[in-house]
C-alpha cells in the first residue's frame, strides 16, 4: 500500500516546500492538498501548493484530494490542471469531488449547488477532451468551448489519471463511469470493501469492465503515547475545522492513538483493499512537521 500525507494550512511557501522535502525523504509515496473557495478554517488554492510541492521534490506524485470542478469553469480548470502536470514532469493525480457541505461557496461562484454533480460530470468530459485533442471543440449543457488549443499538453498522455472522491452512492457512479480511481473519504474498513465492490460492478454496468479502478482513501492521522489524549485532540482539531462536533468521527473513522494503534489501522485498511492511503495530519499550528516524522516512524517507512 502506498501512502501518501495532505498537507497545507497557512504556511509560507518556503516553509511547505521544507517539508515536502523532508516528507519525500521519510519515505511517503505522494502529496496531496485539499480544495475549498470558502471554508469554515483559512484554505490555500490547492494547486499552488502542489506547484511549490513539485519545485521541491522529485519523485513523489502529487494530487489534489480533492479538487471541487464545479466551481469554476472547465477550461481554465485544464489549462492550470495541464500546465502543473508539465512543470511537474508528469506526477499529478486529479481527484476531484462535487463538494456542497458548504452551499455559500457555490453561491459565491454563482453556481447553483443542485447542479454541482452534473456540472462536476460535464466538466470531465471537457478536461478529457482538451487534454487528449489538440483543438477540440465542447457542446454540451453547461458548457459551450469553440475549437482551441491548451499547450503545452499534459506531461502524462491524455492527462493525468482522474480519481473520484466522495461517499454517497453518485460518486460512486461517477467513479465507475467516469473516472480512474476513487477516493474514500472518512470510511471503516467494511465501508470502504462495500463500495469498491459496488464500483466493481457499476464499472462492468457501465460497459467498462476491463477498466481498473484505483483504490484510494483519504483520513486524518494523529500520532501520541496516549490514544485517549489523541482522540480529544483529534476531535478538537476537525471540530474547528469543520465548524462541528466530531468527536465521534474522529474515534470511529481516523487513525488516532500510539504508533501501535496507527499501525494496526493501517493494516485493516490494507487488508481492506485501500491501494492509496492519503494522511492528513492533525496538528496544531506549528506541529504539522512534528506528526510527519512520528507518522513515518510509526508506519516504519523506509528512507529514501
Amino acid at each position: 500500500m502506498h501512502i501518501g500525507l495532505l498537507l497545507g494550512g497557512l504556511t509560507a511557501a518556503r516553509a511547505l516546500g521544507a517539508m515536502a522535502a523532508e516528507a519525500e525523504t521519510l519515505g511517503f509515496d505522494s502529496l496531496w492538498a485539499g480544495d475549498h473557495v470558502a471554508f469554515p478554517a483559512p484554505i490555500v488554492d490547492p494547486l499552488q501548493i502542489l506547484a511549490c510541492f513539485a519545485s521541491h521534490t522529485q519523485r513523489v506524485r502529487l494530487g489534489t484530494c480533492v479538487y471541487l470542478p464545479a466551481l469554476r469553469h472547465p477550461t481554465v480548470v485544464a489549462k492550470m490542471v495541464a500546465s502543473l502536470d508539465f512543470i511537474s514532469g508528469g506526477r499529478l493525480t486529479f481527484g476531484i469531488g462535487v463538494g456542497g457541505e458548504f452551499p455559500d461557496e457555490f453561491a459565491a461562484c454563482g453556481v447553483p449547488v443542485g447542479e454541482r454533480g452534473a456540472r462536476t460530470n460535464e466538466a470531465i468530459s471537457v478536461l478529457r477532451t482538451l487534454w487528449q485533442a489538440n483543438p477540440a471543440n465542447h457542446h454540451g449543457r453547461f458548457f459551450s468551448i469553440p475549437a482551441v488549443r491548451l499547450q503545452p499538453a499534459p506531461a502524462q498522455a491524455g492527462g493525468p489519471p482522474i480519481w473520484v472522491g466522495g461517499r454517497t452512492d453518485a460518486a460512486l457512479r461517477r467513479a465507475a463511469r467516469l473516472g480512474d480511481g476513487y477516493v474514500g473519504y472518512l470510511l471503516t474498513p467494511d465501508g470502504f470493501r462495500e463500495r469498491m465492490a459496488r464500483i466493481t460492478e457499476m464499472t462492468v454496468q457501465a460497459g467498462r469492465g476491463d477498466r481498473r479502478i484505483t483504490a484510494a482513501l483519504m483520513t486524518f492521522a494523529l500520532v501520541d503515547d496516549d490514544r485517549h489524549g489523541a482522540l480529544r485532540r483529534a476531535g478538537q482539531v476537525l471540530g474547528a475545522m469543520y465548524g462541528r462536533a466530531m468527536d465521534r468521527a474522529a474515534e470511529r473513522y481516523c487513525i488516532v492513538g500510539t504508533a501501535g494503534d496507527c499501525r494496526a489501522a493501517v493494516d485493516g485498511y490494507a487488508q481492506a483493499g485501500v491501494e492509496h492511503l492519503i494522511l492528513s495530519p492533525l496538528a496544531a499550528p506549528g506541529e504539522t512537521l512534528q506528526q510527519i516524522r512520528l507518522l513515518a516512524g510509526a508506519l516504519a517507512l523506509p528512507r529514501r
